[in-house]
């Protein structure tokens, strides 16, 4: 029997030509409504898009276009011009008002997609990258001031969207009721995180837990008790007195941080490990570093009596104190006249001084009882940037130790870095130190290149971190001691992933 002579194969031409690791380089380049229609195209190209979402990204653009609708256009564009599925979003305006925040909600929305846990807050600094210029800025509210022949009233925005394969990702509200005083559900919100993570990981103690309080919210207690609930492997970072707005991925409606029934006092974006993920997923993780801008002045002192009282400000602290060694019970003013100091000072308890008279020291806030020994700090830029560079050795150790681990593995595994977050004080910045990008630079030193955002407001929430600036072994213990809330302190999270290990 005769063989049939076999047809001649038709030659590949245009993209059918082009392999696989070529399709996947153009894909990933292309923006994000060009990339959802490039995966109808074929299943081959399908599963490229499905193999390019899956990998970690965290995307984020600033801009300082005084036109609000403009601004937030810029960002959006720049943070979807490349493939993202997005899980989680953060929007950061200088000086906003809660009108704005509400549009820049229901945009965002539209476009990131409803079940897309979301936060808008203000705030009086950012940090990142310019979406038109991409220039690495540390922008302060008062730089706005001082360069009065700027067209920019005032008006800036940051947007920060990411995917962390293996984690899941939820908004969770602090609630207080309307009728029932000054008290807010902190056991209900602790609870709901706990859930919520224990549902999703298999573990009530989540990865990191994003926080943003309000304006008038105190938040210490809140941060006892996540302090007591979660693990020392959780980590908390956020900032404190802002205006926010939220939007959980479970609900089909905006929540504008107040009700008819409950007034919102902060909001906690929960990073939770998903026990279920796929099994060639790798694995994300948090590394987190803290400068702090404060250092001890003066001797050390102990609370001889405490007395609390409640106003409508919140608690206040009348104390009187002698000093360590001493029998001599000083009056407040005394004791503030003797430190020699003009610049802010800080109990090392968390609690910010506000003034002194004859017989008692006010302070702002509880926690501190007689008998207790304390401090007095005072911001200083010498100590910060000290503790910057202790910062960025910390990151490059690491850096070293990740390399020295792919050596040893034969480049199995190795560690990529995904992006870096930063929540800094309004305090701090070039004003501060005197030059710029002070506070990003461990980030830039030894990251460049990497996506990175950051705030600047008024007071730090940080939760599982180390001092990197302690003088001696008595301060460092005191400040570790000490409550979550800091100020003229930068907050540092370093987002880095692994992957899974090939299949053979």
């Amino acid at each position: 029997m005769e063989k049939k002579p076999k047809e001649p194969q038709t030659p590949l031409t245009g993209f059918a030509s082009i392999n696989e690791d070529l399709v996947q380089n153009i894909l990933k380049r292309t923006p994000a409504t060009s990339f959802a229609s490039a995966a109808c195209v074929s299943k081959s190209w399908n599963d490229n898009c499905n193999q390019i979402l899956s990998k970690p990204k965290l995307a984020s653009a600033f801009s300082l276009n005084p036109d609000p609708k403009v601004a937030l256009q810029e960002v959006v564009s720049k943070v979807l011009s490349e493939p993202i599925r997005p899980q989680f979003a953060i929007a950061n305006v200088i000086e906003s008002g809660v009108e704005y925040l509400s549009e820049t909600l229901n945009l965002l929305a539209a476009k990131l997609g409803s079940k897309t846990p979301i936060i808008v807050s203000c705030t009086n600094g950012i940090i990142g990258r310019d979406a038109v210029t991409g220039e690495h800025k540390e922008v302060m509210l008062e730089d706005f001031w001082v360069d009065a022949a700027s067209n920019n009233s005032g008006f800036g925005m940051l947007l920060t969207v990411g995917y962390l394969p293996g984690l899941k990702v939820e908004a969770f509200p602090l609630l207080r009721p309307r009728k029932a005083g000054p008290v807010a559900m902190i056991d209900n919100f602790v609870m709901d995180i706990k859930n919520y993570s224990a549902s999703v990981s298999g573990s009530a103690s989540p990865a990191l837990i994003i926080m943003f309080g309000g304006e008038e919210a105190d938040l210490k207690p809140v941060m006892e008790k996540l302090d007591h609930a979660m693990s020392r492997e959780t980590i908390i970072a956020g900032g404190m007195r802002s205006q926010f707005l939220y939007r959980r991925g479970t609900e089909a409606r905006n929540v504008n941080g107040s009700s008819t029934k409950y007034f919102t006092d902060a909001v906690a974006l929960i990073f939770a490990r998903d026990e279920d993920k796929p099994s060639g997923e790798g694995k994300i993780q948090f590394h987190s570093a803290i400068s702090s801008g404060v250092s001890a002045i003066g001797p050390r002192y102990k609370a001889v009596s405490v007395k609390e009282t409640q106003s409508e400000t919140g608690l206040t602290t009348w104390l009187a104190a002698r000093r360590e060694g001493e029998q001599e019970i000083l009056g407040g003013q005394m004791i503030i006249d003797s430190i020699e100091s003009e610049i802010l000072l800080l109990l090392s308890h968390g609690l910010l001084v506000n003034r002194g008279d004859g017989e008692h020291l006010l302070v702002s806030g509880d926690g501190i009882g007689s008998g207790d020994y304390f401090h007095f700090y005072h911001s200083d830029p010498k100590a910060a940037l000290s503790a910057c560079s202790n910062v960025s050795t910390y990151f490059r150790n690491l850096k070293l130790d990740w390399r020295s681990c792919q050596l040893h593995a034969g480049g199995v595994g190795s560690k990529e870095v995904v992006g870096g977050l930063v929540f800094s004080c309004w305090g701090r910045g070039q004003s501060f130190f005197g030059h710029s990008n002070v506070d990003s630079s461990p980030f830039l030193d030894n990251f460049p290149g990497i996506p990175m955002a950051g705030i600047f407001g008024c007071g730090e929430v940080g939760r599982g971190f180390t001092m990197l600036n302690a003088d001696d072994h008595e301060d460092q213990e005191e400040k570790t001691s000490c409550c979550c809330l800091h100020v003229y302190s930068t907050i540092y999270v370093l987002v880095s992933y692994t992957p899974a290990p090939l299949k053979h």
